[in-house]
This record gives C-alpha cells, structure tokens and sequence, in this order.
C-alpha cells in the first residue's frame, strides 16, 4: 500500500514538472515574439525593470496554468483511465479467485471503446473458464460415480469368494462377476482415455482412401454371435464401391460402437438394419434397429459424456461410446444424427466425405 502511494505522488509530481516545463515555454516564447514585435513597430525600448515585471508576471501565470491543467490532467486520468482499469482489475481478481460469474460492466464515456473491448474479452475469457470448469466438475462427479457400481460388484463378490463351502459353480458365478466389473472398468478407463486425447487433438488422423462398405461388413461380422443368440434379424443394404478418405482405425470406433448399441437396445426377435449409400458427395450410413427408442428429451443429451438414456441397461455400458463416436465424426469432418421414437427404435444416421 505504501508503495503504491509513493508511486502516486511520484506520479503527480511527475505530471506537474512536465506541465509546468511545457506551458513554461510555450508562454515564454509566445510573449517573447509578442514583445520583440510590439517593440519594432512601436518603436518601444524594454529595461532591466519591464522584463524583470513581466517574467515574475508570466511565472505566476505560467505556474496558475499548470495548476489548472494539472489538475485537470488528474480528474480525467481518475475518470477515463483509472476507474475502468480498476473495474476491470477487480473483475479478473475474482475471476483468480475462482468467482467465474464476474463480468467487467459496458462502461459509458468518451474514450471507453478500448476498456470495453478489453472487458468484453476478460468477460468471454470467464464464461470459458466457468464452463470448463463445470464440465471438470461434471466429469470427476460422473467418473467416480460410475467407478462406484463395478467396484461395489468386485468388493461384494470378492466377499462371496471368501467362504470357505462355496460349490464349485458358485465360485465360478462369483469369479466371472469380477471379472467382467474390472472389464467394464478398464472399458471406462480406455474409453476416458481416447476421448481425453481426441477432445485435446493429440490424436492425429491417419487418413487413406478405403471401401467402406468393406469396413462396415467386417465390423458387423464380429457381432455375429450375439445376434445369432438373441435371434436378431439382420438387413443389410451396402452399396458397393463406395470409396473415402479417412482414418480407418478411428471410424471403426464409430460402427463398433453404433452396432454394440443396436444389438444392445434391440430385444429377442427384434430386426438391426445396416445401409450404406453414396450421393454426389457424401457417404451416407444409417444403423436402425427396433429397440425402445428415446424419447427428444433424451436424444438432444445423447452425445454427451456419461449421459445414459436407459437407466435399466446403464449396466452394460458407462456413457462414453457416443461422446466418442461423436468426437471421431467432427475429427473426420463428417455429420452425425439420430432419429428415434419411444418403443419403435432409433436410426443412426452418419454422413462422411467422399473421395
């Protein structure tokens, strides 16, 4: 604090030296070309005493004016450039100590455009921030909330695991419980993983020219199994040809992931559907199939991390997949859209480039 006063008065004197020196000659040489002038033609002779007079005079009056113009110089620093800066000052403090709904306030007055659109940038800096902020909130909330289930499945059938008269199938039971909670946790971590390096770009598309439907067939087959023990019918439309360039590793992600949520949401005996066509230029693949559906509700929320529509199948996935699918399609420049109606089924529809 008392440094800061000592730089104010340090300031000031600063100001009044540079006033006092700049109207000094100003004035100075204004009355001398006054003087020479007045004395050629009027033919005037100036002594010791007249300018001796007249410069105590112009001291005084140059001493008044850099009073005035000094304090002046001060109200409008005060005003125009001090208040702003201290506006803004205290906002960012805020904003430092972790307050993001400070905002610098539109300023008013001559000269205020800059601290404006300095404000304005502090402003979008903090809603920024407060949105990171809340989605690393969100997320460490979501994470160990869906870390919770399969630890509390491992710790219960570890438990079970411990008694000593347990038969032989029920050890088995138990065991391929923990198992497959520490493969839904290790889903989790690797699908936490991958979409934290594709959402900060350290992911790096390796893009080649392929056949897509090639890629599709492949991808479909290895859900054979399932479909074949649930009795799930299979319809597939895949135009043949149909060629882009992109990162092959990446969009299979997008179709293992689009076909586990088919397969997933479509109950015995139901029907999955798998098309894939070519306008001018664009591939374009849909996957329905005629599970329960989701209401708008649920659709407008259904790329976000961790959002799980069908809380009764949430065992079977943790809410990363679509984040995921989602973060591969906008990579790939490509569209992503769902349609779906409640006990009718859903259809995903994904738009890529073509060659």
């Amino acid at each position: 604090m008392k440094k800061t006063s000592v730089k104010g008065a340090l300031r000031i004197i600063n100001n009044f030296i540079v006033f006092f020196l700049t109207i000094g000659f100003a004035v100075s040489c204004c009355m001398m070309l006054f003087l020479s002038t007045m004395g050629d033609s009027m033919g005037l002779t100036y002594t010791a005493e007249n300018i001796a007079s007249a410069a105590k005079i112009t001291f005084i009056n140059v001493l008044i004016l850099t009073l005035i113009f000094a304090t002046i110089d001060h109200i409008r620093r005060k005003v125009n450039v001090d208040r702003p800066a201290r506006i803004i000052t205290d906002t960012t403090e805020k904003i430092m100590q972790g307050d993001f709904s400070a905002r610098v306030p539109n300023m008013h007055g001559a000269g205020m455009e800059g601290f404006n659109r300095i404000g304005e940038a502090v402003n979008t800096m903090a809603a920024e921030l407060s949105s990171v902020e809340t989605l690393r909130t969100d997320f460490i909330a979501n994470v160990s909330h869906e870390m919770k289930t399969p630890l509390a499945v491992m710790q219960n059938y570890g438990t079970l695991l411990q008694s000593p008269d347990l038969s032989e199938e029920e050890r088995i039971e138990y065991a391929k419980g923990v198992t497959d909670a520490s493969r839904r946790m290790a889903d989790m971590m690797t699908n936490i993983l991958k979409l934290n390096r594709l959402e900060n770009q350290q992911i790096y598309p390796e893009i080649s020219e392929y056949d897509l439907g090639e890629q599709l067939c492949e991808c479909l087959l290895q859900y054979e199994s399932i479909w074949e023990n649930s009795e799930i019918e299979i319809d597939t439309e895949i135009e043949e040809g149909v060629m882009i360039k992109a990162d092959a590793e990446l969009l299979n992600h997008v179709w293992n992931n689009l076909f586990s949520n088919a397969f997933k949401f479509t109950d015995k005996g139901g029907k999955v559907s798998v098309s894939l066509s070519a306008t001018e230029h664009h591939a374009v693949v849909k996957v329905t199939d005629t599970g329960c559906g989701m209401s708008p509700e649920v659709g407008a929320h259904i790329f976000e991390k961790f959002y799980q529509g069908d809380k009764s199948r949430s065992v079977q996935g943790n809410g990363l997949g679509l984040a995921l699918v989602k973060r591969v399609v906008d990579i790939m420049k490509g569209e992503i859209s769902v349609e779906s109606d409640v006990g009718k089924g859903s259809t995903f529809t994904v738009r890529m480039r073509r060659t």
